[in-house]
């Protein structure tokens, strides 16, 4: 107080109220304290402030409980400085009220003096402890042992730590229903516990009534939740099997089928795990039968999984035993000390044995005889044959068996498959032979194997069959030769010996068949050779001698063993400097509109070549020989309206001399030799060559002005003419096939429309000059030559 005293007095003596703010201290004076709850009657008086002055204040209060909350707890005297209580206040809200005090003095309201002020409140037992939940609910087994824990409640109290207000202990009011074999007790924890044994059938679930009671001196409160607990059914009655429906037989070689169905009642909970049960078989021990349970009746369903035999055994006799999911339990109360504990005798067993005694029964499982196949003693089976073997020769033989006791053992021998036709098998004995010649070159032998499908068929209703599978590895003979892969090759004029290769095949397999040894026969030297002449191909060589044409080349292929085949190789000579194969043009880099185009021009120009050769009009005959243009055989397009052109085109006369009067060298009595020919086809040849077409015509009609030379040497000098200048002005066309016109195409049919049919005539050349001339020129050839006749050429020729 002293220590006020001066203060007070050190800030009354200054003048300045600069000096006074700062000078100002705050000091909290001693605390006041009053009881949470008070019961009033309020206002009631806390305390009075008091300063010691000669002069007059007056006070002024402020913080919480004023204007801070809680508002309106406190109200203070301004003239004597009296607090005053106006309400009670809550301990659990505000444990301390901190205020500030101020003394002002009366003549200019400046603040003399500042004090703080705390107020504490003091707590009663005014908050029973409570539980976190009104209601538990937990489920345990039916076997849970005692002193297990089940469950812990909690509960909290709001007073003052530390005091007997918010000490508090749990109590078990109530147990519904009451059993005697249980008693249940609560920790100080709040964890639930229990003695004895738990009963399903008595009492499926228990209702506890626990409290929490604290321990207030002047009053105590408290408060209670519920705890339900559940029991879940333990296994503590066993299954027992009642009975079975079924017919209990089964067919033999059937499997997959149940033959019988068990029953059984169990008085646990329905659906429970102690109410489930499984099976067990005993006498399985090949693992013919399975047993499952069907979920929803407890039913055991016995299947067949192995299929059995009635001759191996006609009856299968099985034990099947029963028990529950969950394990068997049994708990009796023997004693209830009051420390501890009680004393109970319990039973807990999964497996057989000890004093349990599962639930078995015996069944009897008939099998049914049914028809089986015969069996034969081996299933697959290999033998060995020379191909081209002689008819009526022993291959094999096979066995079946029939175990069955009936009349249906009786059996046949067939064969199922035979692809080429080539065995018979005896029906009673099973000896096979052959029937037809083996050739190992067929398509059903497989990697030098011919397999054979063979039956063993019994007299049975139904009849039954049994299959064996013969293999029959047939030994190559040398009955092949070997053969040309293609007859026809081009090759190309060079000035390199660049060879073209050739290629043969044998079917027959080593050592019968290549490599192979090539060779070139008749007058070929200086002319062709072989180059390789050994392996699988060979290649062939043309010399610079060999001109622009047609020939005919006879080649010998011989295999390892010196079997050999003599064949005609047409070789065609030829420009390649375009494309490569000299015989048909490579379309396949003309697409669309203009690659048709191209197709429908090529062919025109193949047919004006041919009207160039045999010099004929249609509508128009040329009657003069020196009036044909020489850019003729170029290709010209006449404007025809006729829909089916040809029907009415004249051939003249191709033998009339440019005067107009016949040669007189037609004489076929006339008689020379090859040479004169030679020559006379030489000169043609050059003329190609060079590409002088009126020394073609001259050399050409030269030819038959030559009466020393027969009629057939001039008839193969036609030929030959014929196919070269055609060859050459084909080689010729590949070489401007840039600068040749579009045409627009005559649409006859679209790609896939069966229904419309070209009204071109389909031709059919017999022997004559050009009797070979279509091969080269493929088969859309044929229906635009129709359109000339030509057989009519040929009839002319003769005729002349």
């Amino acid at each position: 107080m002293l220590l006020l005293t001066l203060l007070i007095v050190f800030v009354t003596s200054s003048t300045c109220s600069e000096i006074q703010s700062r000078q100002k201290r705050a000091w909290i004076i001693d605390s006041y304290e009053i009881e949470e709850g008070h019961p009033g009657p309020f206002p009631y008086k806390l305390g009075q402030v008091g300063i010691d002055r000669k002069y007059q204040v007056f006070f002024d209060l402020y913080g919480q409980g004023i204007d801070e909350e809680p508002k309106g707890v406190f109200t203070i005297n301004k003239n004597t400085g009296e607090i005053f209580v106006q309400r009670p206040v809550d301990y659990e809200e505000q444990k301390v009220l901190k205020l500030s005090f101020e003394a002002k003095k009366t003549h200019d309201l400046s603040i003399d003096t500042r004090l703080g002020v705390e107020i504490l409140i003091r707590d009663i037992n005014d908050n029973p402890p409570l539980f976190e939940k009104p209601l538990y609910e937990v489920t345990v087994d039916e076997d849970l042992s005692q002193g297990s824990h089940i469950h812990t409640v909690v509960a909290y109290d709001r007073d003052q730590k530390g005091t007997p207000n918010s000490t508090f202990h749990y109590a078990i009011k109530s147990v519904s229903p009451q059993s005697p074999n249980i008693e249940f007790f609560i920790k100080n924890t709040g964890a639930l516990s229990f003695k004895g044994c738990l009963d399903h059938e008595v009492a499926s679930k228990h209702t506890l009534l626990i409290e929490a009671i604290d321990h207030g001196e002047v009053v105590q409160l408290s408060s209670s939740t519920t705890v339900i607990i559940n029991v879940e059914d333990g296994n503590n009655h066993l299954p027992v099997i009642t009975g079975q429906t079924g017919s209990g037989k089964v067919k033999e070689n059937e499997s997959g089928v149940s033959p019988l169905r068990l029953h059984v009642t169990d008085h646990d909970v329905f659906q429970s795990k102690a109410w489930r049960v499984e099976y067990t078989i005993l006498g399985n021990e090949k693992g013919y039968f399975n047993i499952e349970t069907d979920r929803k009746t407890n039913d055991g369903i016995l299947t067949v999984v192995k299929s059995l035999d009635f001759e191996e055994e006609a009856t299968k006799e099985l034990k099947i035993s029963v028990k529950n999911e969950a394990p068997y339990f049994s708990c009796e109360v023997k004693s209830r000390p009051t420390m501890g504990l009680w004393n109970v005798d319990v039973t807990k067993k999964q497996s057989s044995g000890g004093n349990i005694h599962y639930n078995a029964t015996t069944v009897i499982i008939e099998v049914v005889d049914v028809n089986e196949p015969p069996e034969f003693t081996v299933t697959v089976k290999e033998a060995s044959l020379p191909e081209n073997t002689q008819i009526g020769t022993w291959v094999e033989k096979v066995t079946a068996v029939d175990q069955d006791t009936s009349a249906a053992r009786d059996f046949i021998y067939k064969v199922g498959d035979d692809p080429e036709g080539w065995m018979e098998i005896d029906a009673d004995t099973g000896d096979i032979t052959t029937i037809k010649m083996l050739d190992r070159e067929s398509p059903h032998v497989v990697n030098g194997f011919y397999t054979l499908i063979l039956h063993a068929m019994d007299k049975g209703q139904p009849p039954m069959t049994g299959t064996a599978t013969l293999q029959i590895h047939l030994i190559d003979i040398n009955d092949n030769v070997p053969k040309l892969d293609v007859n026809y090759v081009d090759v190309c004029l060079s000035d390199s010996h660049t060879p073209t290769e050739i290629s043969a095949t044998d079917p027959d397999g080593d050592p019968f068949g290549g490599p192979f040894q090539f060779e070139l026969l008749g007058d070929i030297k200086g002319k062709w050779k072989l180059d390789p002449s050994y392996g699988f191909t060979a290649g062939l060589v043309r010399d610079s001698s060999v001109y622009a044409g047609l020939y005919t080349l006879k080649v010998k292929v011989s295999d390892q063993q010196g079997e050999y085949g003599i064949y005609s190789l047409n070789t065609t000579v030829c420009s390649c400097s375009v494309v490569r194969n000299c015989r048909s043009r490579n379309i396949g880099t003309f697409t669309g509109e203009g690659a048709i185009g191209i197709i429908l021009a090529s062919l025109v120009l193949l047919l004006l070549v041919l009207l160039a050769a045999v010099s004929f009009s249609c509508k128009e005959e040329f009657d003069n020989w020196e009036t044909i243009p020489d850019n003729f055989l170029v290709g010209q397009i006449n404007h025809s309206n006729v829909e089916k052109p040809g029907t009415d085109c004249k051939v003249p006369n191709i033998f009339t001399a440019p005067d107009g009067q016949k040669p007189n060298y037609l004489s076929k009595t006339q008689d020379q030799d090859d040479r004169r020919s030679h020559i006379i086809w030489k000169g043609i040849d050059e003329a190609l060559i060079n590409n002088h077409t009126e020394v073609f015509w001259r050399e050409y009609w030269s030819m038959y002005e030559n009466r020393d030379l027969k009629y057939h040497k001039r008839h193969q000098v036609l030929d030959k003419s014929l196919r070269s200048l055609i060859q050459l002005k084909l080689c010729s066309l590949q070489e401007t096939v840039d600068d040749l016109p579009d045409y627009e195409p005559y649409i006859y049919a679209e790609e896939g429309d069966l229904d419309i049919v070209s009204d071109l005539d389909r031709i059919c050349f017999s022997d004559g000059p050009i009797s070979n001339l279509c091969e080269n020129l493929g088969p859309e050839f044929e229906p635009l030559a129709s359109i000339c006749m030509l057989p009519q050429l040929q009839n002319q020729e003769h005729k002349l």
